[in-house]
């Protein structure tokens, strides 16, 4: 097993091996300023598409360790993507000073508590931008990478009736690690708590009473950093919230890689499982979208999780269909997309669909 000393030893010479990223470099983000008490001492960024509407989404993007928010931007690609479709997006940033490695720090148990530390900042941050841009506090969602997942995983427990839905890369289960020993064991898969346990570490962080987050998971088979059966343990921590099987409802192939889906009572897709096949540790991108740009921790691996995720949260018209993807026999083309409810909106996307394939614009 290897040591916690070579573990960190390893992060601080891999933190020197990372281009300089300075938010200079990205001159899109534009610093967030007095939003509140600021408990965690995070730095903020936005970003606005220049063409806007009121009512617009909101999604709160969290970078893993060693990064910064400008850098995990331009590698991920979400501002561009938040320019072409007109959503806007908060950056809330580690600094030095509360973690050496620039992680959120997941696993301590002051910064993930409702209206304490780092979780109480960001809710800050998101209560600013909602009043101050006119965004739609129904559309307001969370993602992150690595402790940025970890970290989202912890939003979405603390603050459950703020967001629609949240993305976890790479990431942890709530409140699996209260030490940073507990935490590196946790990455490499040893120990934890039981299905149940994480369970009630959710229903114990607030009390919200009303509908829960929708989930999207992505990992890496391939990831020494966080190995998978983190992902498969924050399934098993929202599927109890979610009260749905431990068996997926649907599984679909998407090129090498894989999707599985949870549905509720309802029909509703309430959880996802992308398992990406060979990737390493880091944010699968497609660099052929023209969103994001491969470099440390951000993997050019034929799929995008900055668009699905998005495609997910109906940001992105559902219509555009992935390139690998084929409908699977459980969900017929005219379905609706991923996350849909199957109510009015995915009547008028089935319409607008049907048009444009009789116009020969869409198969």
């Amino acid at each position: 097993m290897r040591s916690m000393s070579d573990t960190l030893a390893r992060l601080a010479a891999l933190r020197g091996t990372l281009r300089p990223e300075p938010t200079l470099d990205n001159p899109h983000l534009v610093a967030l300023d007095a939003f509140g008490t600021n408990p965690g001492a995070l730095g903020g960024y936005t970003y606005l598409p220049s063409k806007r509407a009121k009512n617009m989404a909101l999604v709160i993007v969290l970078h893993g360790c060693t990064q910064t928010a400008a850098g995990y931007d331009i590698g991920s690609g979400w501002s561009r993507l938040a320019e072409d479709y007109g959503f806007a997006l908060l950056f809330p940033e580690q600094r030095r000073a509360n973690n050496p490695n620039l992680c959120f720090n997941w696993f301590n148990p002051q910064d993930i508590r409702r209206d304490h530390g780092e979780v109480f900042s960001i809710r800050q941050m998101i209560a600013k931008v909602v009043a101050a841009y006119g965004v739609d506090g129904r559309r307001v969602f969370v993602t992150g990478l690595s402790a940025g997942g970890a970290m989202a995983a912890a939003m979405l427990a603390t603050y459950p009736e703020v967001f629609a839905g949240g993305a976890i890369i790479a990431g942890l289960p709530y409140a699996s690690a209260a030490t940073i020993p507990e935490a590196f064991d946790r990455m490499r898969g040893h120990g934890g708590p039981t299905g149940k346990e994480l369970e009630l570490r959710v229903r114990n962080a607030s009390a919200h009473k009303g509908p829960w987050p929708t989930l999207s998971i992505w990992q890496g088979t391939a990831d020494r950093t966080v190995v998978p059966s983190n992902a498969n343990a924050i399934v098993e921590q929202w599927r109890h919230i979610h009260g749905v099987d431990a068996s997926p409802s649907r599984a679909e192939d998407i090129g090498r890689h894989q999707r599985r889906v949870w549905t509720d009572a309802h029909g509703a897709e309430v959880i996802e499982l992308y398992t990406i096949a060979g990737m390493a540790h880091g944010t699968p991108l497609n660099v052929g979208t023209g969103y994001g740009e491969s470099g440390p921790f951000m993997l050019d691996v034929g799929i995008s999780s900055t668009v699905e995720t998005a495609r997910s949260w109906g940001l992105i018209p559902s219509f555009e269909k992935r390139r690998a993807e084929k409908p699977s026999a459980t969900q017929p083309e005219n379905a609706a997309g991923p996350f849909g409810t199957g109510n009015d909106r995915g009547g008028i996307q089935k319409v607008i669909e049907d048009a444009l394939r009789s116009a020969g614009l869409l198969r």
